[in-house]
């Protein structure tokens, strides 16, 4: 682990949405008050397509606005975060799809940083589902999915070998999800679980202050991504590196 990291490029969607405050104080823990965090994110989010969930829409991952910030921020140590890449398998995207999006969003994270933690899907969680469970679950994740249980685990499958492939031949940090950190909710960590889970995808075991961490986190919770479309209507908020009064700065994509 580099002890002079200064900036962090998280690509995720819902677990690194509800845990990004975990993932700001760790990284600050870490690596100083001046640590850097650009995020695209969003529950739901897609790496490759257009995502939305009940009246918000977001862009691919892939077409956010987050790569142009990158190339026009000055160099800085960085480390990079692949994550949360199981929605595109719900939105019924092919694996030799899903996995040509990941690679290219690590072509790009390779543009500045070798440094960079792939994560895989929970399938451990995914495989013990029942049926009835699946249904009600896709069903409020993605309602106009129509896959069976058994294509969505072969497809995760697939999807899983991909990525430890992909780390594998570029030399890329792989991390395992641990069974440990779901419930009844297969997809999503539990919030008890947030911290060492968090830490141990980021390879840092730190002491993270606990005063006003609530308030952090709702404050980046809430935070506006650079664009969005919220009832059909698009709305931009411009990313400048918003500084947190913790310390450290984010940029939302």
């Amino acid at each position: 682990m580099k002890a002079d990291i200064t900036r962090v490029v998280a690509l995720g969607a819902s677990n690194l949405t509800r845990g990004l405050e975990t993932v700001v104080s760790t990284a600050r823990a870490a690596w100083g008050a001046d640590v850097e965090v650009l995020g695209a994110l969003g529950h739901g989010r897609s790496y490759g397509v257009e995502s939305r969930l009940v009246v918000r829409t977001l862009p691919g991952i892939l077409q956010s606005g987050l790569w142009n910030t990158l190339s026009e921020l000055p160099p800085a140590t960085t480390r990079g975060l692949v994550t949360d890449v199981g929605n595109d398998i719900l939105y019924e995207f092919s694996a030799p799809t899903v996995l040509a999006w990941v690679e290219e969003a690590v072509d790009r994270l390779q543009g500045v940083t070798d440094d960079i933690i792939v994560t895989d899907l929970p399938l451990h969680t995914i495989r013990n589902l029942s049926n009835p469970a699946f249904l009600m679950f896709r069903s409020i994740f993605a309602p106009k999915c129509r896959l069976s249980l058994a294509q969505v685990i072969e497809t995760a499958e697939r999807v899983n070998e991909g990525l430890e492939s992909i780390a594998q031949s570029r030399g890329l940090h792989f991390v395992k999800m641990e069974p440990q950190w779901y419930g009844l909710d297969p997809i999503h960590i539990r919030p008890g679980w947030w911290y060492p889970a968090w830490q141990q995808i980021l390879g840092q075991q730190t002491a993270v202050r606990g005063d006003a961490r609530w308030r952090e986190g709702l404050n980046l919770y809430l935070m506006p991504p650079e664009r969005q479309w919220l009832f059909g209507i698009e709305r931009t908020s411009p990313q400048t590196g918003y500084a947190l009064p913790r310390g450290g700065k984010l940029w939302l994509f």
